[in-house]
């Protein structure tokens, strides 16, 4: 244990040196330039290749993709110590810090069965904490860049925590036909902005139905998604096979086709 735990320290300070020499007089032109705020587009990436390689399920690929994730928090660690702000060893400090606080019933003497008693726990640890003091309501505290599915999912998943939601998932339907029905008027009335906010309640209402049946509504979209991305691959296939280009096909012919691939995907 400790030979790994030796190795380890080893690396991690030989990653380290490695990040200062990239930031060094002498080191790459790219590395000396980036700031916290250039390096955003290049830390969402990241983490976006991370969860790629986690539904892959492959293990070479996920060590990969959290090798390059894990890089870049050294990267801003890196550029935060130049500045004098903090360092890599004050941000593992804090972590620490903070996930020894926040789970009392294994560190400390409360209590909790179940993961929602924990969730709960967590949630009531976090209000007191320094730095969210001005998370005054309920919804406070939603991260900005967050994409859109997730922060409504998350929005919804607060607000249910204090009993407004809907007491059974017929309610969450009745709610998603109204709010369709309110597109087609809203459509009817060919007033852009009025469209506009009617798409929203409904696809607000989607991600609500999504919640309620325990799904992860960016997750069931990405799936719909790369779903669609297979079956036009094939339709294109199965168009070029019988000598046509899918450019100059007509929409009947392409949905002929669209169909034929969608029965032989549903075939066992």
């Amino acid at each position: 244990m400790n030979t790994l735990k030796d190795k380890s320290s080893s690396l991690f300070q030989e990653l380290l040196e490695l990040m200062q020499r990239l930031r060094s007089k002498d080191g790459c032109p790219w590395d000396k330039e980036q700031n916290h705020a250039s390096l955003k587009p290049h830390l969402v990436e990241e983490t976006y290749e991370v969860i790629d390689a986690i539904d892959s399920g492959d293990p070479n690929k996920i060590k990969e993709e959290l090798a390059d994730l894990f890089f870049h928090i050294v990267f801003h660690c890196q550029i935060a110590k130049e500045k004098g702000e903090f360092d890599i060893g004050s941000v593992m400090a804090l972590c620490l810090d903070k996930m020894t606080r926040r789970h009392p019933h294994v560190f400390g003497e409360a209590t909790a069965a179940t993961p929602e008693e924990v969730i709960h726990q967590w949630e009531e640890i976090k209000k007191t904490e320094k730095g969210n003091e001005e998370r005054k309501f309920i919804v406070d505290g939603l991260p900005k860049h967050l994409p859109a599915l997730q922060k409504a999912q998350k929005l919804q998943k607060k607000v249910a925590k204090v009993g407004f939601d809907w007491p059974s998932i017929h309610g969450v339907i009745d709610k998603v036909e109204e709010e369709l029905s309110e597109v087609k008027e809203a459509i009817s009335e060919n007033n852009p902005e009025h469209i506009e906010e009617e798409v929203g309640d409904l696809l607000f209402s989607i991600v609500n139905l999504s919640r309620f049946l325990k799904l992860d509504t960016e997750n069931v979209l990405h799936k719909t998604i790369y779903k669609f991305v297979e079956r036009f691959k094939k339709m294109e296939m199965a168009l070029a096979s019988m000598g046509k280009d899918i450019e100059k096909c007509t929409l009947e012919e392409m949905d002929a086709t669209w169909n034929k691939v969608k029965k032989e995907a549903a075939q066992p």
